[in-house]
């Protein structure tokens, strides 16, 4: 209004004067005088004091000296009209085949343009294949296969079915090879390629004019986690690492020692045990992981392990406790081995799918055993009788198989687990096991009878992975995957004793061994960070705790006869033995 009236501001003080002018002729206060106080601006400033030129000599380098507002940081950014789809399309074609449209220029590409032209300047969109092409792909996959097969034809493929060449694959391969005549081989060097494969190498031929390069070995584990094909099984080996393999009296190692200040021969859990406090001696012969270690029977005077560098070997635990015998003959990692009950033979079973009878003291392989679906080895355990030889084997396919030593013939198979068989235990004087899996569930069962006796599986159970049982025959404490050492009745009723649970160290994710010192009155697990824990048996509160390696501690056993001697071993292939 006042602006109407033809009324202008004095001064911006809080008493304001208004003086009449005359209305013809306006007058703008360019500099009016503002108070401290005030932040408000009270007058317009027109367009072209916004875009006066620049006061005072021009830079050399600048354009035209006009107060421009910059669009980045670096400088004015060109605005170029596209849309948010052909913006997100060319970066997709750049980021896929290294080419795409200038924006600036109609027909105009950057990038690769060898690949352009190859491509016909197609976005990613537009080399998409048809419907008809995806229709006619999709009919070239196999099938999917049945979910209740895991090996063998018709076994489940899933997500892992492979395609089929279509004719003209194979048409234009065929065209390929003919143009591609000079980059074969040669007869001889083909035979020597073909050698050279079988040997593990790898072979790259080049052309005629130019030298065939021979790259060194592959990796092992490469190997060893790709080949899902049967290795053969024929190359079983022995070495005999020791000192003397007999003594002055024609005896071997598997004699057992009586110059010393124990008695070896006595029954087991018939001292008294305690803590072990100090390391006395490691064993570093294995290149991989430890997955079991086994005393020999009754007298403990050997020690077997397997490991994932495919060997099992054999050590003295007295006089020098050297290594004694390497068994060779898996060609990937050895899952479990177990002694049998007079230790005079070895089983062993690897993930190559097979399982293999040894001779201790000579080192020869006996017979190999492999399951009808041709599964992967878990578990081992011969029958503790020594007058049956039979041994049961938890696999990967559900199921527990019983196979006979002396004619190599399945005699028996147990399923009704839904996963991976993790444990086999004998209890009730060898008459009856229990067998636990990732299913999250117990079973019992008769032996040689393949209906379990005993089902239990509650919504608050968790797989249990490892197994020990009390020496008493009444229970067995089992390695659960919630951070705790569960027990059972291994008697009648076969129900969880919730008084007896021990805690205090962490298993999740490790298939963590656990056992019980001969006279019952320890447990001893380890630990995904290092440690060796011990508990007692009646009060189940942790007694000590022992710092045994930098990393996962996966196996421990407690010697049969000794007082306070215990064996544990880790992922990075060193066995430790304590006192």
């Amino acid at each position: 209004m006042t602006s109407l009236l033809g009324l202008e501001y004095a001064s911006s003080d809080e008493e304001v004067s208004l003086n009449i002018v005359d209305s013809t002729t306006p007058k703008v206060n360019l500099a009016p005088d503002v108070a401290d106080a005030c932040t408000a601006l009270t007058y317009n400033v027109p367009n072209s004091g916004l875009a006066r030129p620049v006061q005072g000599p021009s830079l050399p380098y600048s354009n035209g000296g006009t107060l421009k507002r910059k669009m980045a940081l670096t400088g004015d950014a060109e605005e170029t009209a596209i849309s948010d789809s052909t913006f997100t399309t060319n970066q997709r074609t750049y980021e896929s085949l290294g080419y795409a449209r200038d924006p600036t220029v109609y027909g105009a590409f950057v990038g690769d343009l060898d690949k352009a032209q190859a491509y016909g300047g197609k976005d990613i969109v537009q080399t998409r294949p048809s419907r008809e092409q995806s229709l006619a792909f999709k009919r070239r996959r196999q099938k999917r296969g049945d979910a209740s097969i895991v090996h063998g034809e018709g076994a489940y493929k899933g997500p892992w079915a492979k395609h089929e060449a279509s004719p003209s694959e194979d048409s234009s391969s065929e065209d390929q090879a003919s143009e591609d005549q000079d980059i074969q081989p040669p007869e001889d060097q083909i035979f020597q390629g073909e050698a050279a494969s079988r040997e593990g190498h790898v072979v790259k031929y080049k052309r005629k004019d130019e030298q065939v390069v021979v790259s060194g070995k592959k990796s092992a584990v490469s190997k060893l986690v790709s080949d899902y094909k049967d290795a053969p099984t024929n190359n079983e080996s022995t070495i005999f690492h020791g000192i003397a393999q007999y003594d002055y009296q024609g005896r071997t190692y598997m004699h057992v020692p009586r110059d010393l200040d124990i008695n070896l021969q006595k029954e087991p859990g018939t001292q008294t045990n305690y803590i072990p406090k100090k390391l006395i001696h490691s064993w570093n012969t294995h290149t991989g992981a430890i997955n079991a270690i086994r005393f020999f029977p009754n007298s403990g005077h050997l020690l077997l392990s397997a490991s994932a560098d495919t060997k099992v070997k054999l050590y003295d635990v007295y006089h020098d406790r050297e290594l004694l015998r390497t068994y060779s003959g898996h060609t990937k990692s050895v899952s479990d081995t177990t002694f049998s009950p007079t230790g005079t033979h070895l089983l062993s079973g690897s993930h190559d799918r097979f399982m293999k009878l040894w001779d201790t003291e000579t080192g020869g392989c006996i017979s190999r055993f492999q399951t009808p679906s041709k599964a992967l080895p878990h578990v081992l355990r011969f029958h503790p009788s020594t007058d049956t030889h039979a041994f049961l084997v938890g696999t990967s396919d559900k199921k527990i198989v019983q196979f006979d030593t002396r004619s190599g013939e399945m005699t028996q198979e147990y399923d009704h687990h839904l996963q991976a068989v993790n444990t086999i235990t004998f209890c009730d004087d060898n008459r009856r096991f229990i067998t636990t899996s990732d299913d999250k569930s117990l079973r019992a069962w008769e032996y040689d009878i393949p209906v379990p006796i005993k089902y239990i599986a509650e919504p608050y159970m968790y797989p249990m992975i490892r197994a020990a049982a009390h020496p008493n025959g009444k229970s067995v404490a089992f390695q659960s995957l919630d951070n705790q050492i569960v027990v059972y009745a291994s008697t009648d009723r076969f129900r969880q004793n919730r008084k007896k649970s021990f805690r205090g160290h962490n298993n999740a994710g490790q298939a963590i061994d656990v056992d019980i010192s001969p006279d019952g009155q320890f447990v001893v697990s380890g630990d995904s960070g290092g440690y060796v824990c011990f508990w007692d048996w009646k009060t189940c509160k942790m007694w000590h705790k022992i710092k045994a390696d930098e990393g996962p501690v996966v196996r421990v056993a407690w010697h049969p006869q000794e007082s306070s001697k215990l064996v544990t071993a880790g992922l990075e292939g060193t066995i430790k033995y304590w006192d």
